[in-house]
């Protein structure tokens, strides 16, 4: 019986695109699935759509609850899920159609707890024709004409040390930050109880893949882009995040990173490139 994996896609007023989400996700060529909708107390139809597909796909199980907040969302999830692997979709974002499959056979063939892929970015304010010509997207063999990101090239499987000097390169990129493009053994997080920080305004996903590291034995990189970030404009991230709560989540996120990288032996060896953290700007 192949792995289950467990998808995690919060849920907040992302009507419009969200049945793209939740369609990229059913598709997958990798069947064996639990997908978790978690509605964050939306005010429009999204949960009206998470129940439809409910109806009409029995691996989709909803979870209503009051708005809370992405990181309380996606505990809630991680609490409910019952998958060997966990992956997180945001919902208005979307996947490859063999996402799952690449991710899984990373991690199958290497052995490794976690598997960080390559993505695409599409920007927000492309004509919303071309956004929804989703079966496009999905022919294989296609151009794809969106900008790939991604640091990693070496296919090799990395333990701990190896991945945190890698990190190094990229102290604040999206690519090692977000959850979206990562492929989580769930036994550790399990075992660990390891959650997303209620507390930040942002970056909390990057707090909780710091805490994944510190547990985890073997990494790998995936170099097939895998999935659709959508850079919306008008996001939290982007409208009200201000200098000071920058500064702010930054100094909090330096202690974890300070701790991890002097558990691993490597902080003297590091120290000036895990200060440019704090002055970084994230590469999306």
């Amino acid at each position: 019986m192949p792995p289950l994996v467990s998808v995690i896609i919060p849920v907040y007023n992302t009507a419009p695109r969200l049945a793209r989400c939740i369609e990229s996700v059913r598709r997958q060529t990798y069947r064996q699935l639990e997908i978790l909708l978690v509605n964050d107390g939306s005010r429009d139809a999204s949960l009206a759509i998470c129940n439809m597909y409910a109806g009409v796909d029995n691996r989709i199980r909803v979870i209503d609850k009051a708005n809370s907040g992405v990181s309380a969302t996606r505990n809630l999830a991680i609490a409910q899920a019952t998958g060997d692997y966990l992956q997180f979709v945001d919902s208005d974002d979307y996947l490859a159609p063999n996402a799952t499959e690449l991710l899984v056979d990373r991690a199958l063939s290497t052995g490794s707890d976690l598997v960080i892929a390559h993505y695409w970015r599409v920007t927000d304010d492309e004509p919303e024709a071309e956004q929804s010509r989703l079966p496009r997207w999905w022919k294989f063999g296609r151009q794809n004409t969106h900008p790939v990101y991604g640091f990693l090239t070496d296919l090799r499987p990395m333990d701990t040390r190896q991945f945190a000097r890698h990190l190094m390169d990229e102290p604040a990129s999206f690519y090692y930050g977000v959850m979206w493009n990562k492929l989580y053994r769930a036994d550790i997080i399990r075992c660990h109880h390891l959650r997303c920080s209620e507390e930040l305004a942002w970056s909390e996903d990057f707090l909780f893949n710091l805490q994944f590291i510190r547990y985890a034995h073997r990494f790998c990189a995936l170099t097939t882009p895998i999935y659709y970030y959508v850079k919306n404009p008008t996001s939290i991230t982007a409208t009200q995040i201000d200098l000071k709560s920058v500064v702010e989540v930054k100094r909090s996120l330096f202690a974890y990173y300070k701790n991890l990288y002097e558990e691993l032996g490597l902080y003297d060896q590091y120290r000036l490139r895990i200060h440019k953290y704090l002055v970084a700007t994230a590469e999306t």
